[in-house]
């Protein structure tokens, strides 16, 4: 099963479990940001993704931006090198993002809490049911800043 509430990138301002998408720490970037608030220092989140590449898949990345699927995007950002590996050793969209989901979980634990979170965020910040923000949620990919522009549109419609 596809991991379903995957977070967005953290440059699109995604939840610490979308570490599991990121980039190495080598510029200035908001992964630097996710990395405290999980409080990781860039040589343990590097050396959890890399040791999480050994023992799965993820570890192949031949033709990748930094030679390992482990540095790899969520699917919903279109990379052709990414896709063509992909094909290339037969695995499925679904068993990238499983593996991914796993490798955030080491990363960061399991955060079933954070989709929670959000909703109540969004339920309390907006006045609408939790029903209504984790529909909203869903509708936006769990993009928490698109739930928030789309709910700040409803609300001046009103």
């Amino acid at each position: 099963m596809a991991w379903e509430d995957s977070p967005s990138h953290v440059c699109r301002g995604g939840d610490k479990r979308a570490l599991t998408f990121c980039c190495p720490p080598v510029k200035p970037c908001p992964v630097l940001y996710a990395l405290e608030e999980a409080e990781l220092t860039p040589q343990e989140y590097i050396d959890i993704k890399e040791d999480f590449g050994q023992k799965t898949r993820l570890g192949r990345g031949e033709g990748t931006c930094f030679g390992s699927l482990v540095w790899c995007c969520k699917p919903s950002k279109p990379c052709p090198l990414r896709d063509m590996l992909l094909r290339k050793i037969d695995m499925s969209l679904d068993e990238y993002l499983d593996l991914k989901k796993e490798l955030s979980e080491e990363l960061v634990g399991k955060t079933e809490s954070s989709v929670d979170e959000r909703v109540n965020a969004l339920s309390e910040t907006f006045n609408v049911s939790k029903k209504e923000a984790m529909q909203t949620l869903q509708e936006c990919g769990n993009d928490l800043k698109m739930a928030i522009k789309l709910l700040q549109m409803k609300k001046l419609e009103q």
